[in-house]
């Protein structure tokens, strides 16, 4: 899924918001990621995209995202 590239995040006190390039938008639950949940708005907004913008970075948080396990994640909870 190397389509995948993301161009902004955005995070509400549910949801976390990825903005694709093409214009899509994947929102997950922030429960879903523990280190992120517990984050400060300023922590969170201090992301960066990585992997030729595939994944995401909060480096402050030493925490990485891939934006297609957001996805994946949503198939498993949608099965369970």
């Amino acid at each position: 899924m190397n389509f995948l590239k993301g161009k902004a995040v955005h995070v509400d006190e549910r949801y976390l918001h990825v903005e694709l390039k093409d214009g899509r938008m994947i929102s997950t639950p922030m429960s879903w990621y523990p280190e992120l949940n517990n984050a400060t708005l300023s922590q969170l907004a201090d992301y960066r995209f990585i992997c030729r913008g595939t994944g995401i970075e909060w480096p402050e948080l030493d925490y990485h995202l891939s934006i297609e396990a957001m996805l994946t994640e949503t198939r498993l909870a949608k099965a369970a």
